[in-house]
């Protein structure tokens, strides 16, 4: 309780951090009193209602759900390799922005090319949620109609996922200037493309899926002692994996849809939480989902603040700064056991 409790703090001082720092300074008294529209300076008002604000809740609501959502598939599929990139869903999102942007003249997205006729940014993310569902359900009928065991499926997963990636490489040699960078841009992944509407959609179906996981910790608890064990405690295993894939995957695609690829945050959250409070789930779940949140809110931060007022791409960051610390993790365990 104490580590989700300095978690939370950790996760309320990141987000005051990331109001305080960009290019418009201000005390951070004013910056909470601009939050709700109650400063002096109306300029700093705007500011941070409609830029910053979105911004950062954008990060705690899609750090919150991918942490989470990586957290249970590592569970239920007794992988702990096991996150929406690896099991293709980020790659079947891709393909999705590639096809509409590309085949469908679907625009530039938010703002990726200045000349470029922009459309419906809409429409890039309902295909690229299509498609990644897509993905989720041929996980799903793998693991509901075959004998694979789930580590086999994340594998399978991974096959998928090079598939797509293909397939997005292939849609790209035929796209224009403008289409190449609007696919680029898109896949980089943007927190500040996410308006009100879509963060109140992204909350809609991140936070129900999170009180589902967190009401049914015991299954996974019984689930992390193998699936006889879990069958001894009464656990239909079947409908527990079946059920928490199925809000993972609809979690995980509604997030990347909207901010494009954000890699290694369902993958490294619930590894670092495990090495504060173990792998009971009471704790491991609530610590997975603050911490995605701190490390989406602290990449944005650091994609925002290393070349201001330049914003670096968060999938980079993501990416650069979680493959050294997951490595970290990955041979600090191998040393102990």
């Amino acid at each position: 309780m104490l580590a989700l409790l300095l978690l939370f703090a950790a996760l309320m001082l990141t987000a005051l951090i990331a109001l305080r720092f960009g290019s418009y300074e201000a005390p951070l008294s004013e910056i909470a009193r601009a939050a709700f529209g109650q400063s002096e300076n109306q300029s700093l008002n705007i500011i941070v209602q409609n830029i910053r604000l979105p911004r950062v809740l954008t990060a705690i609501i899609g750090g919150l759900g991918l942490g989470i959502a990586g957290c249970v598939l590592q569970a239920v599929l007794a992988n702990p390799l096991a996150s929406a990139t690896t099991l293709g869903i980020s790659q079947g999102a891709s393909f999705g922005a590639a096809f509409a942007i590309v085949v469908l003249g679907a625009g530039a997205g938010a703002g990726a090319a200045p000349t470029a006729q922009m459309t419906n940014p809409l429409v890039i993310s309902l295909f690229a949620f299509v498609f990644s569902m897509g993905v989720s359900v041929v996980i799903l009928a793998i693991s509901r109609f075959t004998k694979l065991t789930p580590e086999a499926i994340v594998l399978a997963g991974v096959a998928l996922g090079a598939m797509f990636s293909g397939a997005s490489a292939l849609i790209q040699f035929f796209a224009t200037d403008v289409q190449l960078a609007a696919v680029v841009f898109w896949t980089f992944g943007d927190l500040g493309r996410a308006g009100w509407g879509e963060i109140r959609l992204m909350a809609f179906v991140a936070l129900p899926s999170t009180l589902y996981f967190l009401l049914t910790r015991w299954d996974l608890n019984a689930l992390e002692s193998g699936e006889h064990t879990a069958v001894s405690l009464g656990v239909n295993v079947s409908r527990v994996r079946i059920v928490n894939m199925v809000l993972c995957s609809l979690t995980a695609a509604v997030i990347v849809s909207f901010l494009g690829i954000i890699n290694f945050i369902g993958l490294i959250a619930p590894h670092t939480v495990r090495r504060l409070v173990g792998n009971n789930h009471v704790y491991l779940l609530p610590g997975s989902a603050i911490m995605g949140a701190i490390l989406l809110v602290l990449g944005d931060l650091a994609a925002r603040m290393i070349i201001s007022p330049i914003i670096l791409p968060i999938g980079a960051i993501t990416s650069f700064a979680g493959a050294p610390l997951f490595l970290y993790l990955l041979f600090r365990g191998s040393k102990k056991r």
